[in-house]
């Protein structure tokens, strides 16, 4: 979809991935409760798949949609000639340049049925942010990340994510800010070049 405004979320597949597992859920217990199951093994397979099976939809189902996606659009980009030359999965975005034809494309967690093929000069502001905080030996951080907008829009790609903080010589933390600062290299680079044109 080249050229078109870029839309991180898809509502409609948003709302599903949301709704429709919660009226399974809903759907099981009404049918057991109004005893619609059978009353042996086959009811209890049945009340578990209709209890569990969203749960372990919504723990693994959008990773494998959104890596499947990833995918076809890395087919699909191939087709078209587009020089997959550095590709950068942050788990809720991918980035691929194309440094010779100056042009990025982008696919996004929550809508993983579009890709967006853009002009490199249409990137701006591209920048890595640490995330560090506190001070002295409490300075620490538990999301590195690289931002860059598009037509008004902020996009995050994360470099490197933890549910705990790592001191800022941490690493993982390193690793995460030179990854980022790899990819903001690269997008200022296909953008400084395409805007000269």
């Amino acid at each position: 979809m080249e050229n078109e405004r870029i839309k991180k979320i898809n509502w409609l597949y948003l709302g599903g991935y949301i709704i429709l597992p919660i009226l399974v859920i809903v759907l099981g217990i009404a049918l057991t409760v109004w005893h619609v199951f059978p009353d042996n093994g086959l009811g209890t397979i049945l009340f578990a798949i209709f209890l569990f099976g969203p749960v372990v939809f919504w723990s693994v189902g959008g990773s494998f949609i959104f890596k499947r996606q990833n995918k076809k659009m890395e087919q699909e980009l191939d087709r078209e000639n587009f020089h997959r030359d550095h590709t950068f999965n942050g788990k809720g975005v991918e980035v691929i340049v194309d440094t010779k034809d100056k042009k990025v494309a982008l696919k996004f967690f929550w809508n993983p049925f579009e890709k967006f093929i853009i002009d490199a000069k249409k990137v701006e502001n591209a920048y890595v942010d640490t995330g560090a905080c506190g001070s002295g030996f409490m300075e620490g951080s538990s999301r590195v990340s690289f931002l860059f907008t598009v037509d008004g829009i902020k996009i995050r790609v994360n470099t490197f994510t933890s549910n705990q903080r790592f001191r800022m010589d941490s690493n993982y933390i390193l690793d995460g800010i030179s990854k980022a600062d790899m990819m903001v290299n690269i997008l200022n680079e296909a953008s400084k070049d395409n805007k000269k044109k």
